[in-house]
């Protein structure tokens, strides 16, 4: 079975680092409606990094606004999904070290019962030459 290899439109907040934080803010997408395709958190200095990435972007800004959330503005990555196997995310690496694509960051996990996920972030200039070499829809 092949990787489905999609452009997705994502979202960061900058975020307080403290306990619950992030419970409540996917509490208040969640209660909108939103389903998130993934999200990742990270420290970032003293505050916190989050990167949303809605199934529905319109959905997303909605709630974001009525929640009075602060997203930062659209941006592009990728979302891959496919069967796990030994070097799936190497393969990848490769196609966009080969196309002299730079990936900005990369989370990836194994989702049971055989299939694994993962996000890339390349730089905006080159999301058009990435989706070329992923070969992305």
């Amino acid at each position: 079975m092949a990787d489905t290899i999609r452009k997705v439109d994502y979202f960061t907040m900058d975020v307080p680092n403290k306990p619950g934080e992030g419970a409540r803010i996917v509490g208040a997408l969640a209660g909108a409606g939103v389903n998130l395709l993934a999200f990742t958190g990270f420290p970032a200095g003293r505050r916190a990094q989050i990167d949303f990435i809605p199934e529905d972007t319109a959905v997303f800004k909605d709630a974001a606004k009525k929640a009075k959330l602060k997203a930062g503005p659209k941006k592009t990555g990728f979302l891959i999904q496919g069967e796990d196997r030994p070097g799936a995310v190497a393969d990848l690496l490769k196609r966009l070290a080969d196309a002299k694509i730079n990936v900005t960051a990369a989370d990836a996990v194994a989702a049971g019962m055989g299939r694994y996920g993962a996000i890339l972030w390349v730089k905006p200039k080159d999301v058009n030459k990435a989706a070329k070499a992923l070969g992305a829809s």
